[in-house]
């Protein structure tokens, strides 16, 4: 029996079909799961209800700068694709991008830096900070407070000590407190942001070369949807640096205070007051 008569046999009496792998498994899932999910909840419908945003964060991937490869395809005139280069080595003077998304849940509205050194904590922050004067203050005059869901890694990961310490030069600087609202580990599809705004972004810019850094935040810039997600993006061109070490004498001087419901997950940061 040939080949080709297997794979008739299979799809005529076994009903079976070739298909690609879909992500779906999320490793060993966290007892605390679920709780962890209706505590993010209760603390964002808190929020809204007090007046006070909410935000979203992550790094969307890196992106290669240059005559590449997009997944995805667009309109063309018939037998005119695109030409990009057959190899995708990052251009040494363009290299990749980082975007990192502030996404504002109660305004579907969105920012994103688009950083061109390292993914650091540094940048997480700046990101934050650049969300808030560009449009958070607009969008919310009488902001006291902001709530911040983010994953359990990465960058903004619950276990990064200079997330914690950059947070709290946020709070010393504009008076806010910040609840910050860690996703548990492997949960990370869950975060808002993901599916309500970077998917778009995706979405937006399938099947285009991103030529140059301006080509990326005019894509982004120009992310709609027709549920009226509007997003704001800005290059960042600051050098952060990887590696920075924080002692133990810094992380006793913030002024951080953890929930009784998985204080490593859930935790407030409070201004301090500076002479």
């Amino acid at each position: 029996m040939c080949a080709n008569t297997v794979a008739k046999l299979l799809e005529t009496r076994l009903e079976y079909s070739r298909q690609v792998n879909r992500k779906t498994h999320e490793g060993t899932n966290h007892p605390d799961r679920d709780a962890q999910f209706e505590h993010i909840n209760a603390s964002v419908l808190a929020a809204q209800v007090a007046g006070q945003p909410v935000i979203s964060v992550d790094t969307k991937k890196k992106e290669l700068v240059g005559n590449y490869r997009n997944d995805g395809s667009d309109y063309r005139p018939k037998g005119d694709p695109a030409c990009v280069n057959v190899h995708d080595f990052p251009d040494k003077e363009l290299g990749k991008v980082v975007p990192y998304g502030v996404y504002d849940v109660g305004t579907n509205t969105g920012w994103v830096s688009v950083g061109v050194t390292a993914d650091t904590a540094a940048f997480a922050v700046n990101s934050i900070r650049a969300w808030r004067q560009r449009m958070g203050l607009q969008r919310h005059p009488y902001m006291r407070e902001l709530t911040i869901t983010a994953d359990c890694g990465g960058s903004n990961g619950a276990r990064v000590r200079l997330w914690k310490v950059e947070l709290q030069r946020l709070a010393d600087e504009t008076g806010l407190f910040l609840h910050v609202h860690h996703y548990p580990p492997g949960t990370s599809k869950w975060n808002r942001i993901e599916h309500r705004m970077f998917c778009h972004i995706t979405q937006n810019w399938r099947g285009r070369p991103l030529s140059s850094r301006m080509a990326v935040v005019e894509l982004i810039g120009a992310t709609t949807t027709n549920a009226g997600l509007k997003i704001e993006c800005a290059l960042d061109e600051g050098l952060y640096e990887k590696g920075i070490k924080i002692t133990n004498a810094e992380m006793n001087s913030l002024a951080i205070e953890g929930n009784a419901f998985h204080p490593e997950w859930n935790y407030t940061i409070k201004p301090r007051k500076l002479d």
